[in-house]
């Protein structure tokens, strides 16, 4: 994975994001995960940053790893864990019973066929639900992928990742989207 468009994204001022950005998105600096798991992470965490900018980049980044599929399963994943967050968010935040008791109604087939394997779409949802803040979706899915032989390592390198690209998209915003122009005279 080419991670200089991600990079190039990235503020003077936010130096220490780049050098992250350099660290966790190499398999060396994502223990317990493949090249293939690191560019999905990535990928559906820069959707779940929601900075276009970021998420052009990333799809740059992640093109000549992922094929269209694994694609759509990041925008998958991202999707579903904004819906999913938002909703069991609630019932952790409400301190009301009686909400857990009724059912959600939401409808989530396609976590039954992502199209990429149950670990690497768990992956990408703890990242995503990481990002969103909801704790009993981080619970839920950190769960699964103990029961998938995912190592406490790889859930970690999925959620740095999460970390890096969500202080990445930060930045750039706080940068009024011209992050190119602020690096070059940093």
């Amino acid at each position: 994975m080419n991670i200089d468009p991600i990079k190039s994204l990235v503020p003077g001022f936010a130096k220490d994001i780049r050098l992250n950005v350099s660290s966790v998105l190499k398999d060396s600096g994502a223990p317990g995960l493949d090249e293939k798991q690191i560019a999905l992470v990535t990928l559906a965490s820069a959707f779940a940053a929601r900075n276009a900018a970021l998420t052009a980049a990333t799809e740059e980044a992640v093109s000549e790893t992922l094929s269209a599929e694994e694609i759509d399963s990041a925008r998958t994943a991202a999707a579903l864990m904004g819906m999913n967050n938002v909703y069991y968010r609630f019932l952790h935040l409400v301190g009301n019973d009686e909400y857990a008791k009724l059912p959600a109604r939401l409808r989530m087939n396609a976590m039954q066929n992502p199209g990429v394997d149950k670990a690497s779409f768990e992956l990408m949802s703890i990242a995503v639900s990481a990002i969103n803040g909801c704790g009993m979706c981080i619970e839920s899915h950190e769960k699964v992928l103990r029961k998938h032989d995912v190592s406490a390592e790889g859930i970690q390198s999925a959620v740095r990742i999460a970390a890096v690209l969500h202080a990445a998209a930060t930045a750039i915003e706080a940068a009024g989207g011209d992050a190119e122009a602020d690096r070059q005279a940093a």
